[in-house]
């Protein structure tokens, strides 16, 4: 009786420990889907934006070698700029679009500077889609390191996971140019797209390996337009891995953090398996998204560094992706870049509720704009009307600074 007492009493205690177990991972689940569900609400996004370790799995970037600190050369932005034939505000227009940092960087010093909504010059501000820019870097020295030998072989050749798939066959030069021709629902805004459902797998610490590879619709054949498609940031990734064999935290470390004098660690958001959230998790001071930004204007180089190869730094940012199919889209693209209509030798890296890196090599400006902008899309008929005016506002910035023209017809 004493035994049977004793088995009954450490099976209640065993159901006691497992609901206990069972509760704290459903707990943790449930908070992570909560995170993932008000990520962009109101009144937590602005938090949220410089707080994403606090939501999601990640892993540090460390910064290397000696601080090569900012000069400053500081002067006032210009009061107005013209869109569309109207002249604007620049003040209403950074209060307009929920700007958090402003940097302006012109020949190397820092020109103009301002942190907002209560964030801080230290925060760790998220990339968002601007971590594409830095994954076209850093492939641009495994292709010159020759661990990849051409951008037209196929993906899945430094990718076998992708055997078998709707990316077997497609070539990396179509991915980089955004031309894989894979079907990816990138609307933020449909709760059951791709893209939504790509980060309930994130927040949850799936495989984004396995999500990438269990695609399944091909909408048109590779290379024969452009459509804007994350995930092929994230094979992109997975090519990268298979071609050195190490992980993108560590190759950027050390091919960019490592070089380029930065201020802070970072961090990358990743899975629940440690991979990194190559096509938007990187989390980074503005003051060091502005070093990435100068090293891209003086063709790969920094402090008196090469660090990354300068024909790289030259093909990578040209309009050479085939057109886009959406007829709204006015910008050019290339490796993981944008380029503005008309472009004389402009280029950006951008992300989702306002995030920019703007370079332009004939005024020898850069520009870092984060925001918390939950009004980017709503550009009614024309989705791109949002970027076009914050391209414009940077271009009159450039020409206020410096003297540059803007090309004509813009």
């Amino acid at each position: 009786m004493k035994r049977l007492l004793r088995l009954l009493l450490w099976l209640i205690w065993l159901a006691v420990v497992l609901v206990a177990v069972t509760a704290a991972w459903n707990w943790d689940v449930l908070l992570r889907l909560y995170n993932v569900n008000t990520l962009f609400r109101e009144d937590r996004i602005v938090a949220n934006f410089s707080s994403m370790k606090d939501l999601f799995y990640w892993t540090p970037i460390r910064r290397h070698g000696d601080l090569v600190p900012w000069p400053t050369d500081r002067a006032d932005l210009p009061e107005a700029y013209i869109f569309e034939g109207m002249t604007k505000s620049v003040a209403e227009w950074l209060e307009r679009t929920d700007t958090t940092s402003f940097v302006v960087v012109r020949n190397g010093a820092i020109a103009y500077e301002d942190y907002r909504l209560g964030t801080r010059q230290e925060d760790l501000r998220i990339s968002w889609s601007m971590a594409k820019s830095f994954l076209s870097a850093i492939f641009g020295v495994a292709v010159s390191d020759g661990h990849i030998r051409s951008l037209n072989d196929t993906v899945d050749v430094y990718a076998p996971l992708l055997k078998g798939t709707v990316y077997e066959g497609v070539t990396i030069r179509n991915v980089l140019n955004m031309a894989s021709g894979v079907s990816f629902n990138e609307d933020y805004l449909d709760y059951n797209s791709d893209i939504n459902r790509m980060g309930r797998v994130l927040a949850l610490g799936f495989s984004m390996d396995a999500f990438a590879a269990g695609l399944e619709a091909r909408e048109r054949p590779q290379g024969n337009a452009r459509q804007y498609t994350s995930i092929d940031t994230h094979v992109l990734a997975m090519v990268l891995r298979g071609a050195t064999g190490r992980q993108l935290p560590q190759l950027l470390e050390d091919i960019l953090w490592s070089q380029l004098g930065v201020e802070s660690d970072g961090y990358y958001l990743t899975d629940g398996h440690g991979v990194a959230f190559a096509l938007g998790g990187l989390n980074f001071v503005s003051r060091d998204y502005a070093r990435f930004g100068q090293m891209m204007l003086d063709y790969g180089r920094f402090n008196g560094r090469q660090v990354i190869p300068a024909a790289w730094a030259e093909e990578s940012v040209r309009p050479n992706a085939p057109p886009s199919v959406d007829p709204n889209d006015s910008f050019g693209y290339g490796y993981q870049w944008w380029v503005p209509l008309g472009a004389d030798d402009e280029f950006y890296a951008i992300g989702i509720y306002g995030q920019f890196i703007y370079v332009n090599r004939p005024a020898r400006v850069v520009i870092v704009k984060t925001s918390a902008d939950r009004g980017f899309r709503d550009d009614g008929a024309n989705g791109n009307r949002i970027e076009a005016e914050t391209i414009e506002m940077f271009r009159s910035i450039a020409a206020a600074l410096t003297g540059w023209r803007p090309p004509a017809g813009n």
